[in-house]
C-alpha cells in the first residue's frame, strides 16, 4: 500500500466506524470526528511509534487513526469491559498509553496543560518521541493554551499543539469568540513556528505535521499547527444542528475523503480494485470491531471504583 492510499484508509475506517455506531439506539453521548477524518489521519500519519498523542473530547478519529483496536474502541464506546478502559472511560477519557494514546479529555482545554507534562516527562527521562496533541478552536480562549506554550516555549519542550478548526464552539461561530483571524498567530509571542493549512487536505496535513515534528524532535522546542476543518454533523448527539441545510450542503461538498479518493484516481493510483478492496477491509473491520463490542460484558459493579482518583 502506498503512503498515499494508506492515508485513505484511516478516514475511511472513522466514517465508516461513526456511522456505524450511530445507527445503534444505545451509541451513547458522542462528539463525531465526521468530516475531520484528515486532521486525525494526516497528523498521526506524522507521527512514530515512539510518540504520544492526546486528543480533546472529539477523540474517535484520533484514536482510530492513532491504530487502536476498533474493537476496543467500540467496546469502550458502548460501556463494555473490554474496552481500554474498561468502559469506564468513554469516548470523554479514552486512553490507551501502551498504544501511543495518551487521552482524550472532555474538558475544552483539559488536554494542553497534561500534554506539556507528558512532554516534560519525555524531556527529563531523555525518550526519542515526541508529544502531539490535539484541541478544538474553542480551547484557544482558554488561559490553559496560553500557560501550555508560555513554559513550553521556555523549556523547549517536545510538544507539537494542533489545532482541529472547525470554525465552532457547539453552537458559537470562532468570529464570535476569538479575534485572531488566523490562529497560528497565537503561536508567534511565545516565538515558536505557527502554521495553518487546509484541514480537509490530508496531504497538507501529513506534510505539515512532518515539517513541524521534525523541528520539535530536533530539540528546537514547540511548534503550533492550525488544521482549518469541517464539522459535518453537529457538536454532539446531545446538541440540535444550528446551521442552515445550505451551509451544510456546502460544507459536506468539501468532504477529505472524496477530496483524497479523486486525488489518487486522477493520479492513476486508486483504480476500482484498489478502491473496492479497502471498502471491504474498512467494513469488515467495523463489522468486527461490532462483534467483538457486543460479545463483551458490562464491567462488575465491584470495579466501579478501580483506577478512580
Amino acid at each position: 500500500m502506498t503512503d498515499a492510499i494508506a492515508l485513505l484508509r484511516p478516514m475511511m475506517l472513522i466514517r465508516a466506524f461513526e456511522e456505524a455506531l450511530m445507527r445503534r439506539p444505545d451509541h451513547g453521548f458522542q462528539l463525531l470526528s465526521s468530516g475531520e477524518e484528515a486532521v486525525a489521519a494526516g497528523l498521526c500519519a506524522a507521527l512514530r511509534p515512539e510518540d504520544a498523542l492526546l486528543s480533546s473530547g472529539r477523540s474517535i478519529g484520533p484514536a482510530l487513526a492513532r491504530g487502536l483496536d476498533p474493537g476496543a474502541v467500540m467496546a469502550e464506546l458502548l460501556g463494555r469491559a473490554s474496552g481500554p478502559c474498561g468502559g469506564k472511560g468513554g469516548r470523554g477519557h479514552l486512553a490507551q498509553p501502551a498504544a501511543g494514546f495518551f487521552g482524550a479529555h472532555a474538558v475544552v482545554g483539559g488536554n494542553l496543560t497534561i500534554a506539556a507534562g507528558v512532554a516534560l516527562a519525555y524531556q527529563l527521562e531523555r525518550r526519542p518521541g515526541i508529544v502531539a496533541c490535539v484541541f478544538g478552536d474553542g480551547a484557544c480562549g482558554e488561559g490553559a493554551l496560553h500557560e501550555t506554550m508560555n513554559v513550553a516555549a521556555i523549556w523547549k519542550l517536545p510538544l507539537l499543539l494542533v489545532c482541529d478548526d472547525n470554525d465552532w464552539s457547539v453552537s458559537t461561530p470562532r468570529s464570535e469568540a476569538l479575534a485572531p483571524e488566523r490562529l497560528s498567530d497565537l503561536a508567534a509571542p511565545f516565538r515558536m513556528p505557527g502554521v495553518t493549512v487546509d484541514g480537509m487536505d490530508v496531504v497538507a496535513v501529513r506534510d505539515a505535521a512532518r515539517a513541524l515534528s521534525a523541528r520539535v524532535r530536533s530539540g528546537a522546542g514547540p511548534a503550533f499547527l492550525e488544521c482549518v476543518s469541517e464539522r459535518f454533523a453537529t457538536h454532539s448527539t446531545a446538541t440540535r444542528e444550528t446551521r442552515s441545510a445550505a451551509e451544510m450542503a456546502a460544507i459536506r461538498d468539501r468532504c477529505p475523503i472524496r477530496r483524497h479518493a479523486a486525488r489518487l484516481e486522477a493520479e492513476g493510483a486508486l483504480g476500482a480494485g484498489v478502491r473496492e478492496k479497502l471498502e471491504r477491509e474498512v467494513a469488515d473491520a467495523v463489522t468486527s470491531a461490532l462483534r467483538f463490542a457486543e460479545a463483551a460484558p458490562f464491567p462488575d459493579a465491584a470495579e466501579a471504583l478501580r483506577d478512580v482518583v
